[in-house]
């Protein structure tokens, strides 16, 4: 199957594609990287009338270390992010989300504004942003918002975004000096959608959580900030308060069933990497035989 017939308009700047947005409406889809726009248009699940190419904007491509910040442009690709060593310095659970995206084809195609924007559930990086404290950037006509990751993502492809805004950049704390992370999924194949996956941010002081984030990815709708990760917070872990924690992390969740898991396998999935994150970020092996 191909796509319907579009038309196809290359942005010459931000100014220029806001224009053809507002012009356009709900009509017209960005295009940057196009490694989601393009398959869902040959399988025609969309079909704009105009395509918005604003891949020689180069104003927004780049990372750039400010101050406690780093502003990484929309149309920075993931293996730029991946190689980048600003990334990997300051916000190494990027780098290792990245490697999970995909496919090298698709790392050196793809974009993460174009991932931000499509927000599909099964994403790793929206997941990233929870964990993270992320900004996200939108640029519109009458000028720009800035968005906490936790408010962007509002369901399946949707986002705060609207028709007539431009995703431009993305801002993420420089992690802390006694910060760590955790990145791993659940997929059939290395490459293929997440059946479950988890990206976490934390502060650990003397074999204490001080700040714990941890951001479940295809498990609903959306990307899911846990709420039991407070109860781990300036607490001792014991098997118990952690065994504990993984079962009210299955009442939080509203997974879906499809052909590759059941909305119970993803909760005892989800259980699971709760257990083996929180054994990793504080390096207690003695944690990851709680039950999940």
């Amino acid at each position: 199957m191909k796509a319907s017939a579009f038309s196809y308009a290359r942005a010459t700047s931000v100014a220029n594609a806001l224009d053809l947005l507002a012009a356009h409406g709900d009509s017209a889809k960005v295009l940057s990287g196009g490694q989601s726009l393009m398959p869902a248009m040959n399988l025609r699940l969309i079909n704009p009338e105009l395509l918005v190419d604003i891949g020689d904007l180069a104003e927004l491509r780049g990372i750039v270390l400010r101050g406690d910040v780093l502003r990484i442009g929309a149309l920075t690709r993931h293996v730029d992010l991946l190689q980048s060593p600003e990334i990997a310095a300051h916000a190494p659970l990027l780098t290792e989300a990245i490697g999970h995206v995909a496919h090298p084809a698709i790392r050196n195609r793809g974009t993460i504004g174009g991932s931000l924007a499509h927000a599909d559930p099964a994403s790793e990086l929206p997941a990233c942003m929870l964990a993270l404290k992320a900004t996200i950037i939108v640029r519109g006509q009458p000028g720009e918002r800035r968005i906490a990751a936790g408010d962007f993502f509002t369901g399946i492809y949707e986002t705060a975004l609207s028709p007539q805004e431009l995703l431009v950049a993305v801002e993420v704390p420089v992690a802390r000096k006694d910060s760590t992370h955790f990145f791993h999924e659940f997929a059939r194949r290395h490459g293929d959608y997440a059946i479950v996956g988890a990206a976490a941010q934390a502060v650990v002081r003397d074999g204490v959580f001080a700040d714990l984030r941890i951001a479940f990815f295809a498990v609903g709708d959306r990307p899911l900030l846990a709420k039991v990760a407070a109860r781990l917070v300036d607490v001792a872990i014991t098997p118990v308060i952690l065994a504990e924690a993984s079962a009210a992390l299955g009442e939080e969740l509203d997974p879906q069933e499809d052909q590759q898991a059941s909305a119970a396998m993803r909760r005892h999935l989800a259980g699971v990497l709760l257990v083996r994150g929180v054994s990793a970020l504080l390096g207690r092996p003695d944690l990851s035989g709680a039950p999940a």
